[in-house]
């Protein structure tokens, strides 16, 4: 297996940034992430308004995949993620759903300590780690991590945990592929502007399918199958979502169209990733039972 350290960040996706490891199809790769901050609020000393915000959001990469080409898919399957023992979490002015309420920085500081987040010494949290930033080069102008899209980029969806495989569409010969912005928790929405932010290690296994052709991550649970759209708001995003997953019924399926969303609609759930960042995201979720007994497969 490879190690790649967090001296090798990027701050956006673009297909012109000079890969920093070379693996191929199907290796295991252990990357270690800074937290969305850089690692620079460490203390309640540090203050937001000091840190230096070109260092916001890092993803360590980009990796090239060896037979990941344009007009493919990347799928990456996350085998698991280790935390640093102390997350930081924060809101302020103009900031999340309620930045309308502040007209100051707060952060707060938490340990981790046996599987939970300690929140106060009433108060903790079971742990449920996931990836923030994850994604791909887009095709053009490179996009900054801090904004979700078709790449993926900052999609903030708490169902990428350990055990969850996503597929990326390729727009860059080798992919160029990257991940950070862990969290330790976070609620659907990350309605702060932040989750449980946190360092650490995730582990994947990288693997090209140049004849997988998707418009949008796609992504695969234990118990859940679902297309991941962010756009500039959540009802586009949803809207978005719901169409791929017909057109991917219809199109790997017997199933007609009237049936698909009939159906998807007794048994798929829309569910909000996060609905703070640049553009909006949600992933529409359909359980694996349902796909098997349709004999869907990619």
């Amino acid at each position: 297996m490879v190690e790649l350290g967090d001296d090798s960040v990027i701050y956006a996706f673009g297909p012109e940034m000079p890969p920093v490891l070379t693996v191929p199809s199907g290796a295991t790769v252990r990357i270690r992430t800074k937290d969305c901050f850089g690692n620079q609020v460490q203390t309640p000393e540090d203050e937001l308004d000091e840190i230096d915000w070109d260092r916001i959001n890092p993803a360590t990469g980009p990796i090239f995949v060896e037979g990941a080409v344009p007009g493919g898919a990347l799928k990456v399957a996350i085998n698991s993620i280790e935390l640093d023992g102390q997350t930081a979490s924060c809101t302020g002015e103009g900031e999340g759903v309620c930045g309308d309420r502040f007209s100051a920085w707060s952060t707060k500081l938490c340990k981790i300590e046996d599987d939970h987040l300690i929140w106060n010494d009433k108060l903790s949290i079971p742990l449920k780690p996931m990836i923030g930033v994850i994604g791909v080069a887009p095709a053009g102008q490179p996009v900054n991590c801090g904004t979700p899209g078709s790449h993926g980029g900052n999609m903030d969806n708490t169902a990428i945990g350990a055990g969850a495989t996503l597929y990326f569409p390729v727009a860059a010969e080798g992919a160029l592929f990257g991940l950070g912005d862990m969290h330790a928790v976070m609620g659907d929405g990350e309605v702060s502007v932040s989750g449980a932010e946190v360092a650490g290690w995730a582990t994947v296994t990288l693997t090209a399918l140049p004849e997988l052709s998707v418009p949008d991550p796609l992504i695969q649970t234990a118990t859940h199958f679902g297309v991941i759209a962010s756009a500039e708001s959540l009802d586009a995003a949803a809207d978005r979502a719901v169409h791929e997953m017909v057109d991917l019924l219809c199109d790997r399926t017997d199933i007609g169209a009237d049936e698909a969303v009939m159906l998807l609609s007794l048994v798929a759930d829309v569910q909000v990733c996060q609905m703070v960042d640049p553009e909006k995201t949600v992933r529409f979720m359909v359980p694996n039972y349902v796909l098997d007994a349709l004999g869907f497969e990619l």
